[in-house]
């Protein structure tokens, strides 16, 4: 296990189950419970760790190993429930709350899956919940394909058979985990040298040396900002788990209009969010923020095979203080660009990875004091997983929506996912039970962020529009005005009847002008071209 892992692993408690979750809705008819066995027994082998569990070792003198479970069980891992039909949103939220508050069984590998029946519409749906120390959130997505298909019509192939490995005895873990204690720092010092002889440039080493130190500066900007720390508390052992929508065409339409990326439009609704939690509460002030961590993905395209977390994270702080939502923006997405220019997140990876050097006794108490001391630099987790833009199916039925569940931990009190797919976000948004009691507000604030930069969005098109027509109209009032010096052509009568008083070379004037007039319009000379 790596050390990322294993710190996940270390500071859970009854209070902090650390596990990641979903919520698949599907459309109906609902498979049968059979059926649904044989779907995870048939993909099962693609991925060897939902058959292993943890075993920890004495004193803790290793990092904790994967080992096979000899009493693997699928029933007792995929089981089968019902919400009274007609079920709907708050009886499935309500449902899927009482299931993520609740600790997985670590004498067991660390997953289950409910199928859930009985929702309005014919509906059903899938809730899963994973330990965070199995898997991160990018390949999270990835394992929803032990499940999911990418045609409605799919052949299961047969499970294969399966024989658990011989777990290794205590002392062999203890001699191997000391062995892995002494060699793994050594081997991460030396390889530096190596990284030394990559490095072929000054520049490089220069760049080298930012990716390191490169973000301290303005995490220690963004630390000074005073922020709304009444959102941390102590976390009790039950949930509040809400959710929101959005879609990619309004997301589209707010970029256009002020700019910015999807994350960045995507913050600044939550920042809307937080801010309507904090003004019932009596609580916004000006100029406060929320500070959140936004985890970033570290795994590399040929790393996403791997079974461990490649996690790092930024700092951003949610200008909540600010009542102009155009500014609320602009200022997320000045720290955004900020953290991409100064590769805040290399720099963080690096710093986790130096806990690869700590004797894991140390590491599993500094992790759980860590978690349990009353920090107020956070107050909530924002992430992220991007999904598929193209329908996905399991067992012939069209998977219709997902919705994420972020555990909480230490004082933070509220974690905010976001799944993409297809054209729409998802937020899942997941509170202490006793301490956020006013969680819907955070939620119906978020979809209100969205709805007034929209609004804002289709004003400034329409003032964009409107000026385009008077641009486009300026240029046809022009002509309609300049050749009013070659109406003389059309009015040859009316310049006749001088001519007849006055038979004198006076008339050879206006032809000599209509002539001219007429080979300027032949030979396509136009009067606006002309000034």
């Amino acid at each position: 296990m790596s050390s990322l892992d294993a710190s996940f692993y270390f500071i859970e408690d009854e209070n902090v189950p650390m596990h990641v979750g979903s919520v698949l809705v599907f459309d109906g008819p609902a498979p049968s419970y059979g059926d649904v066995i044989r779907l995870f027994l048939a993909r099962m082998d693609q991925v060897p760790r939902y058959r292993q569990k943890v075993k920890a070792l004495p004193f803790h003198v290793g990092r904790p190993v994967w080992v096979d479970d000899d009493h693997f069980n699928i029933l007792y891992h995929v089981r089968h429930t019902a919400v009274p039909s007609p079920g709907g949103e708050d009886q499935l939220r309500n449902l899927a709350g009482r299931l993520f508050a609740q600790k997985l069984d670590d004498s067991k590998p660390l997953w289950e899956a409910w199928l859930v029946e009985g929702l309005e519409g014919g509906r059903w749906a899938i809730i899963s919940k994973v330990h965070h120390c199995m898997i991160d959130g990018v390949s999270g997505s990835d394992m929803l394909q032990l499940i999911l298909d990418f045609r409605q019509e799919s052949v299961l192939p047969e499970p294969k058979e399966w024989k658990p490995e011989p777990q290794p005895s205590t002392f062999d873990l203890v001699v191997d985990g000391v062995r892995d204690a002494i060699v793994t720092p050594v081997q991460h010092l030396s390889a530096l040298p190596a990284v030394a002889r990559n490095v072929r440039s000054l520049s490089e080493i220069m760049d080298f040396g930012k990716t390191v130190l490169g973000s301290l500066p303005g995490t220690a900007k963004r630390l000074v900002t005073r922020a709304a720390t009444s959102l941390n508390g102590p976390i009790g052992p039950h949930r509040r788990w809400v959710w929101a929508r959005a879609n990619l065409a309004e997301i589209k339409q707010i970029r256009v209009a002020a700019g910015g990326t999807v994350n960045d439009v995507i913050l600044t609704a939550i920042t809307r969010g937080f801010r309507d939690l904090l003004e019932k509460r009596g609580e916004l002030t000006e100029g406060m923020v929320v500070r959140t961590m936004v985890p970033v993905s570290m795994r590399k395209s040929d790393q996403h095979n791997e079974l461990n977390n490649r996690v790092s994270a930024v700092l951003v702080n949610l200008p909540v203080g600010e009542a102009d939502p155009v500014k609320r923006l602009a200022s997320i997405r000045a720290q955004m660009d900020d953290l991409k220019s100064s590769r805040q997140a290399a720099g963080a990876d690096v710093i986790t990875n130096l806990s690869n050097f700590a004797a894991p006794t140390l590491m599993a108490l500094g992790s759980r004091t860590a978690m349990r001391f009353p920090q107020q630099i956070l107050q909530t987790v924002t992430t992220n997983v991007p999904g598929p833009r193209i329908p996905l199916y399991m067992l012939g039925r069209p998977l219709v929506e997902m919705f994420p569940y972020v555990p909480i931990a230490s004082t933070i009190r509220i974690t905010v996912g976001i799944f993409s797919y297809l054209d729409r976000f998802t937020f899942g948004i997941n509170a202490d039970f006793d301490g956020v009691p006013d969680v819907q507000l955070l939620a119906d604030g978020i979809r209100a962020g969205f709805d007034e930069m929209v609004a804002l969005a289709a004003e400034a098109a329409e003032r964009a529009e409107t000026a385009q027509k008077i641009v486009d109209a300026a240029p046809a009032a022009t002509p309609a005005s300049k050749p009013a010096v070659a109406k003389p052509v059309a009015a040859k009568p009316v310049a006749a009847k001088p001519a007849a008083k006055k038979p004198a070379p006076k008339p050879r004037a206006p032809r000599a002008t209509t002539k001219a007039a007429t080979n300027s319009s032949a030979n396509g000379v136009k009067p606006e071209t002309t000034a």
